[in-house]
């Protein structure tokens, strides 16, 4: 585990109403006991539990900031998170866990507002124009994006409006205008503009250049993805001969990495946005051993394995609902030699590693990674081999 980290604050001024953190006030080193326990209660049955890898600096880790904007019956806008179980705004000024200049960003924003008079958004009436707004940045190469998310495509002085944020953060690589216009609990919206740069940044990780576009998924805490990714790619134990799936490839981190590695790399995904993100990113990279898919994981491989198709080893990163059992009955169709599961919920994995178990698959060693502090979550990487 992590050595012991001085807190710097005893609590998030915020905590109470937020409720985005719920291990606020809690020592780092007792968090990684915590998360640590929680991980072995769930999954010693199906390997040996490893120490939890943590940060050493915990603290504003996160390299994608949302803020949603709203405006107080006397006039005053405020910027900050929804209210836990609710969608009423905390004015949040500075998180703890979010990246500094994000923060900084969000606030000049709230400030340019008045004096450009942009009328913020009221989710109950559906009148006005700035609804929330998206800052992405790039932790090793320092780019900066900026999302305005507005229920109008139409921004008064855009241009003037970029100037004079741009005065104030020169740091700004790109602005996007993200357009959502329907009444709906969704960030974004379907339809991006480019008010400045090119649209997206790019950031390395792991020796690889990524483009991150406003709909990309990104990981949103660089320092502990490469930790986490450099051990899955360990427990594949590639050797430059195999033919390896990358499935939910998203813009194509994993299996680009990989790539370096293995003989052949297939990545599926159903996003057709971050498929195309993840054609780019492998020209970007010189990356020619490795081919996109716009299809669902789940009936691709299940395609393959009709159609007799061997692969060697299968990555699955699922979202926190983890795997439906239509995916996993593709994945043991397919029959790989080995599956490296990454998953940000121990619950569902537990359960598909238990669908797993149950078809021929077993695991050994089991590395919780924390890639949230102060949450309760963490992320964790088993390797399963076909007994």
């Amino acid at each position: 585990m992590t050595k012991q980290v001085k807190q710097e604050n005893d609590k998030c001024v915020y905590a109470r109403k937020c409720g985005g953190c719920t291990y606020q006030g809690i020592v780092y080193e007792k968090q990684l006991e915590k998360k640590q326990g929680h991980v072995i209660h769930l999954l010693k049955d199906f390997g040996k539990v490893h120490d939890i890898i943590g940060m050493k600096d915990p603290y504003h880790y996160r390299n994608k900031v949302h803020a949603v904007f709203d405006r107080l019956r006397d006039g005053t806008i405020i910027s900050g998170v929804y209210e836990e179980k609710s969608h009423r705004v905390v004015a949040v000024d500075e998180c703890m866990i979010e990246n500094k200049l994000a923060d900084a960003i969000i606030a000049s924003i709230r400030d340019l507002c008045k004096s450009f008079k942009i009328k913020i958004y009221n989710e109950d009436s559906g009148y006005g124009l700035l609804r929330h707004v998206l800052v992405r940045t790039g932790h090793a190469s320092g780019q900066v994006m900026v999302v305005l998310v507005v229920s109008s495509p139409i921004l008064p002085s855009k241009n003037n409006f970029v100037k004079a944020l741009r005065k104030l953060h020169p740091e700004i690589s790109t602005v996007v205008l993200n357009v959502n216009d329907k009444r709906t609990s969704m960030v974004l919206g379907e339809r991006d503009i480019v008010l400045y740069g090119k649209g997206f940044i790019e950031d390395t990780l792991c020796d690889c250049v990524f483009r991150i576009s406003p709909q990309s998924f990104y990981q949103v805490n660089p320092v502990q993805t490469e930790v986490l990714y450099n051990k899955a790619i360990k427990l594949a134990g590639l050797t430059g001969k195999e033919r390896v799936i990358d499935a939910y490839c998203g813009i194509g981190t994993i299996g680009i990495i990989a790539s370096k590695h293995a003989k052949e790399v297939i990545g599926a995904e159903l996003n057709k946005d971050a498929v195309k993100d993840a054609i780019i990113n492998a020209k970007r990279n010189g990356v020619k051993n490795i081919k996109f898919y716009n299809q669902d994981a789940g009936k691709f491989m299940a395609g393959m394995a009709k159609d007799g198709e061997k692969a060697d080893v299968v990555f699955m990163d699922p979202p926190r609902s983890g795997s439906d059992e239509a995916f996993l009955s593709s994945v043991v169709k397919l029959a790989p030699k080995k599956i490296v599961y990454i998953s940000c919920n121990p619950e569902t994995m537990a359960r598909d590693l238990e669908y797993l178990y149950k078809h021929g698959y077993q695991g050994r060693d089991i590395y919780p990674v924390d890639m949230f502090p102060f949450t309760e979550h963490v992320e964790t990487v088993v390797m399963l081999s076909k007994v």
